[in-house]
């Protein structure tokens, strides 16, 4: 299968959340022998040195290899993000990631924005990211960090989106803006497999309800970044880029959209805007 783009992005990438050890390497061997080219990690996830094994264990050249990863807002303070940067691409055994996120705003407006955006594009300029971009960032914040950003692009917003959760307001905010958006949690951790409509759908195109969940964020021009340990749904998640949903199907599943957020919390972007559809986030251990 060709590898998609979406800005230059590959759509389809493996998401590396919760997996530890050698579940993380040998997640990151499998995807790339199944045809993705998209690593996806944080530092958060406390994993970025086995997927750094997965990838250098595999057979496939580095520049071949998109990895993303994210800062932490551990690592927000002044002076602190470089040195945490640093750390990750040693973790990781590469000189520089393809793209570099904040997993998420500062929690509780700890740091103000322009403390940890400038130190981002300082990381950029010193050509330790190639791109940068954030993650669960909500109107307000794209707005701001455009303007603290000047020419630099935004590469991505990274949020939670998935057939339960459209996330219109900021999915269409940032598309009308050029700002790519990638959907972790695709398949609403699992509560897709048993939507009778997506079983529907999926009889005709002889696939997974899941695949059908994956091909329709696929059709609408997100990224997705589907995570699991298991070889063959790994395999068969990747597959998903191949089916082609009728306008009819897409129909279908844009009326199951319930506002239903599974990641959320007392550290999420808080405002006005949070009583939106739009992305908020939880903060844990290792970080979604």
């Amino acid at each position: 299968m060709t590898v998609k783009t979406v800005g230059d992005i590959p759509q389809i990438g493996y998401g590396t959340w919760q997996l530890l050890g050698e579940d993380a390497r040998n997640g990151v061997l499998w995807a790339l022998e199944a045809g993705y080219r998209h690593i996806d990690t944080a530092q958060g996830y406390d994993n970025e040195a086995d997927v750094g094994r997965g990838i250098r264990d595999s057979a496939i050249p580095r520049n071949d290899i998109f990895v993303t990863t994210k800062v932490k807002p551990d690592n927000f303070g002044p002076g602190a993000m470089m040195p945490s940067v640093r750390e990750s691409l040693d973790k990781l055994g590469v000189e520089a990631v393809d793209l570099l996120l904040l997993h998420w705003p500062s929690p509780q407006d700890q740091y103000p924005l322009e403390t940890y955006v400038s130190q981002l594009a300082e990381i950029y300029d010193a050509g330790l990211a190639k791109r940068i971009g954030v993650s669960n960032f909500t109107r307000m914040h794209i707005d701001e960090t455009l303007q603290l950003l000047g020419d630099r692009h935004i590469a991505t917003n990274q949020v939670e989106c998935h057939v339960y959760l459209q996330n219109l307001p900021i999915v269409d905010y940032c598309q009308g803006l050029n700002i790519p958006v990638t959907a972790y949690a695709p398949l609403a951790r699992g509560k897709v497999l048993g939507d009778a409509v997506l079983k529907d759908i999926a009889a005709t195109h002889n696939a997974g309800s899941d695949q059908i969940a994956l091909a329709y964020l696929v059709a609408k021009g997100l990224i997705i970044i589907p995570s699991s340990s298991k070889k063959e749904r790994i395999a068969s998640n990747f597959a998903a880029g191949n089916i082609t949903l009728s306008d009819a199907e897409i129909t279908r599943i844009e009326a199951l959209d319930k506002g239903m957020r599974l990641i959320n919390g007392a550290h999420a972007p808080t405002g006005t805007i949070r009583n939106s559809h739009e992305q908020t986030h939880c903060f844990h251990r290792r970080q979604r």
